[in-house]
């Protein structure tokens, strides 16, 4: 038997920002076309024109790209397609298997309040599928709006197979009638999505779990259009570490929050792969290619997926030490740009400059925007000392002779290298009879503000004498007031 050439939709409604889960539908999608040689389109659901976000199309396919995951047909928007939900849902009205409904908003809200107070389940009443031929041309003639209601069964179960839960039933019974054509001319998302998957050839239908109490709606208009029914796969939810739903107090929800913080698109895409889906092997670090080769529907979970937001940073941390030094500067600079410590255009110097200085903490980078807070002092004229540092150091008798020790034996040192350095700040150390820390850690205070950092001579070397020299004489003043302070304490 000739197989079918696999095509998936990816299909955001563009009603805000995408989330996370919105984005490991689209990844989990790509993975299933590239590894069965398929195609992927984008469709662009924008039928619900109430709730359309301006912009949103836009960090859909921003989201898309900073991934990686490229789209081999579309954006396809469901807006302009109208004309083709209209003639589908005639066609149902047609053949007996959806009718008008002409009941008023204020009719439906009656109903469910009548519902609620007698703890029934809510759900149209199907008034208007018994009306008689008489009485729908007159609603008909009057100029009464309608919409569309499909006319679900009223006996027996529909069932279909779930490619991730197996078999699933349900009540037809407990299935109200839905409207699948608004008053407006504009579809639902029941009839959109099915006359879509049909019309575009769409082999499997993956999307969140959300969707599966939908899909028995789905499956019966399938049948009454006589149309083939594509693999339904719907994926599990996620979670917060918490097993509550994900919301901002797990961290960032919206996408293009996670791209502005610095995670690199490697580290999201071997992340996001892993949520909800397993190779059955004993390892998280996965190029691009082996989850192509890897992923299909048969490892996805039925479960729950975690979000672990640490997690996600400690890979995000292992990708960031991965690179050369010179790209992850490249992806460093915009960061240090924005934050005013690189201008919009540096010179080939001042990004030689950064680049040394990146390099001191690319062991200690998690994500691309933390270069900002651990280099910082390395571009400012003045710093902001850290005051527990300035108390504990500073106040020490030997402090203002060990400065002014070291910016007389900094000054004459040539070359001014790491040796040297060294060699020079140790031998401060020895002429006042205490310990290398003794001298490292109240330096390390002047010459950048801070109590932590990268090794203390390396910082200084790539600081330079000048900046040194600078900030040493600044720390003498600082240590005069300190000590005149705590003696009048």
């Amino acid at each position: 038997m000739e197989m079918k050439t696999v095509r998936v939709r990816f299909a955001p409604s563009p009603t805000g920002s995408p989330h996370i889960g919105n984005i490991r539908t689209a990844l989990f999608t790509w993975l299933f076309a590239r590894r069965h040689g398929g195609v992927f389109i984008l469709r662009i659901e924008d039928t619900d024109r109430a709730r359309y976000v301006e912009g949103s199309v836009q960090e859909i396919m921003l989201s898309l790209r900073w991934l990686g995951l490229d789209w081999d047909e579309g954006p396809i928007f469901q807006s302009e397609r109208l004309p083709l939900y209209r003639q589908v849902a005639e066609q149902l009205v047609q053949s007996g298997h959806a009718y008008r409904c002409y009941c008023t908003p204020e009719r439906l809200e009656e109903l469910r309040r009548q519902q609620e107070a007698a703890k029934q389940p809510t759900g149209y009443d199907r008034r208007c599928r018994y009306l008689s031929e008489q009485e729908r041309a007159e609603l008909e003639a009057s100029g009464t709006p309608c919409v569309i209601r499909f006319a679900m069964p009223l006996e027996g179960t529909t069932v279909f197979q779930d490619a991730i839960r197996g078999e699933l039933t349900f009540e037809n019974a407990l299935l109200d009638d839905f409207v699948m054509l608004k008053s407006d001319g504009f579809p639902t998302y029941h009839l959109a999505s099915v006359t879509d998957d049909h019309t575009m050839s769409i082999t499997h239908v993956i999307r969140g779990e959300e969707w599966i109490s939908s899909t028995p709606r789905h499956v019966q208009m399938y049948r009454a259009l006589g149309w083939e029914l594509p693999v339904f796969a719907h994926l599990p939810m996620i979670l917060g570490t918490d097993r509550k739903k994900l919301s901002k107090r797990h961290g960032s929800v919206q996408f293009v929050e996670y791209i502005q913080q610095g995670y690199l698109p490697e580290a999201m895409f071997n992340f996001l792969a892993l949520l909800g889906w397993s190779a059955d092997e004993d390892r998280d670090l996965y190029t691009r290619e082996e989850l192509v080769e890897r992923f299909d529907l048969s490892g996805v979970l039925d479960h729950p997926a975690i979000f672990d937001g640490q997690k996600l940073l400690w890979m995000n941390g292992v990708y960031i030490r991965q690179k050369s030094i010179e790209e992850l500067t490249q992806l460093c600079l915009p960061h240090l740009q924005e934050a005013g410590l690189l201008p919009s255009k540096p010179s080939a110097e001042q990004v030689e400059y950064a680049q040394r200085v990146i390099a001191l903490e690319q062991e200690r980078i998690k994500l691309l925007s933390e270069v900002v807070p651990l280099t910082e002092y390395f571009f400012r004229d003045t710093l902001d000392y850290d005051e527990k540092g300035v108390r504990k150091w500073f106040t020490q008798p030997y402090a203002p002779q060990m400065l002014e020790m070291l910016t007389v034996r900094y000054s004459r040192l040539e070359p001014f290298d790491l040796p040297n350095i060294e060699a020079s700040t140790r031998a401060v150390a020895e002429e006042l009879g205490v310990t290398a820390a003794q001298v490292i850690h109240p330096t390390r205070v002047a010459v950048s503000g801070r109590t932590v950092g990268p090794g203390l001579f390396e910082m200084i070397e790539v600081l330079g004498r000048e900046r040194v020299l600078i900030r040493l004489r600044a720390a003498q003043h600082m240590v005069h007031r300190t000590q005149q302070a705590a003696a009048t304490e």
